[in-house]
């Protein structure tokens, strides 16, 4: 399926009919919320007309409770602006700690994202990452029950008109804004006769792409290109994940609304060389563009980026395992987010359209049978913690991609973006 960012021309359905189906797809196949559940929902407050089509869908699907918890890009920009410092050090840990305890009790989550890509670029990068850093220590707790998969989550998103002026910026701002919900719905299957069973499909085919990769148990990626000669190796046990997976509480769930990607965790020792970007990358609110790292040992030891090359060293210094990799995943350059030729600056859709990598937090359900391994033996499969789970891109057309048994012998994956 190709993004048309005219699409809207030709669909039969109105903008209010795909809003509800993609509050449908957000419930029935991004969380498929079981009768009784609770769901946590966060989203901008310019989301609002989505959430209500949300929690509609929620409750007819028998939801016992729909909380929503809002931000505001104002508010968020009024702390920066005026807070007293030590504010920077501080986070809503009583907030985390509820959300964990809900998602303990058996609560699914679902996140609505829009953020400006750029609203944190012009604020003090020591406060920034301050923040960045306390919120991440808060929200750990409810952060590892949901790397884990021990619930059902997703995530969608809803066009906001500073997302679509950054995406669009030579268009007026209803025409940006239009564009960008095109591709937005395109992305998430919304405008075909069966939302429902059209991501049925696509998750079938992402499946019989990891029982493929699962079947040939590599023990490492390489990946080559312009700037980057990058060896990845992957954890022992290793478990590729894609599409619709089943959590902990047994309900199957798809955790990215689009998705077009395989992922599996890597070993956190086991990673060597060079590598760039080859998207920017949109991080709480700062574009960091350019980012050029090298490896040794598993560990980054020289790091540079072009724009918030001060943000990502902050990043990096979050904790140990923040200069250590969580996660790897494949994207053909053929993906339909890919060939929309839109730069959305924001992770969910970039990462749609090009391989990437992950500093930190590894997805111990990319183990297998990590559900039942404690910390300590996760850590011997070479699953990485750390605070932060953050995704950039290295995939492109120009990137080819190996993958390396364990008597050392090589198989092509990828050339030049595309599998081969």
């Amino acid at each position: 399926m190709t993004i048309d960012p005219g699409l809207s021309k030709t669909s039969l359905l109105s903008h209010d009919e795909r809003l509800d189906r993609l509050a449908e797809i957000a419930i029935r196949v991004g969380l498929q919320l079981r009768a009784g559940q609770e769901l946590v929902l966060t989203a901008p407050v310019d989301a609002l007309p989505l959430v209500r089509r949300i929690t509609e869908h929620a409750y007819k699907a028998g939801a016992s409770l729909v909380t929503t918890l809002y931000s505001d890009d104002e508010t968020t920009l009024a702390r920066f602006r005026h807070a007293p410092d030590e504010s920077f050090d501080r986070a809503s840990g009583w907030l985390y700690d509820g959300m964990a305890a809900a998602f303990r009790s058996g609560a699914a989550r679902l996140a609505v994202i829009g953020e400006d890509p750029s609203l944190l670029s012009g604020q003090d990068s020591q406060k920034v990452a301050r923040a960045n850093r306390a919120r991440s220590a808060a929200y750990k707790p409810a952060l590892e029950l949901i790397v884990g998969f021990d619930i059902n989550w997703s995530i969608v998103s809803y066009a906001t008109p500073a997302w679509a002026k950054a995406v669009f910026p030579d268009d007026p701002a209803p025409v940006a804004l239009a564009r960008l919900w095109d591709a937005i719905f395109a992305a998430s299957r919304v405008d075909g006769p069966d939302p429902v069973a059209a991501w049925k499909q696509h998750n079938a085919a992402l499946n019989a792409r990891t029982s493929l990769l699962n079947d040939k148990r590599f023990s490492a990626l390489h990946f080559q290109g312009p700037g980057t000669d990058l060896t990845v190796g992957l954890a022992d046990d290793h478990w590729w994940e894609g599409g619709a997976s089943t959590a902990k509480n047994g309900i199957v769930c798809n955790a990215n609304i689009p998705t077009e990607e395989v992922f599996t965790t890597p070993h956190r020792l086991r990673v060597d060389g060079t590598v760039r970007s080859t998207k920017p990358l949109s991080y709480q609110g700062t574009l960091i563009e350019d980012i050029a790292v090298r490896f040794e040992g598993g560990r980054i030891v020289e790091s540079s980026a072009r724009t918030g090359a001060d943000v990502l060293a902050k990043v990096l210094a979050t904790d140990e395992g923040a200069r250590r990799l969580g996660e790897v995943a494949l994207v053909p350059h053929s993906s339909p987010i890919s060939h929309s030729g839109i730069l959305f600056y924001n992770t969910l859709f970039d990462e749609n359209a090009a391989s990437h990598i992950a500093l930190g937090q590894a997805y111990t359900k990319c183990i297998r049978d990590g559900d039942k391994l404690t910390p300590p033996q996760l850590t011997e499969k070479g699953a990485n913690t750390s605070l932060i789970h953050i995704d950039w891109m290295i995939g492109s057309d120009q990137i080819n991609v190996d993958g390396i048994r364990g008597d050392g012998g090589r198989e092509p994956l990828m050339r030049g973006g595309e599998w081969a």
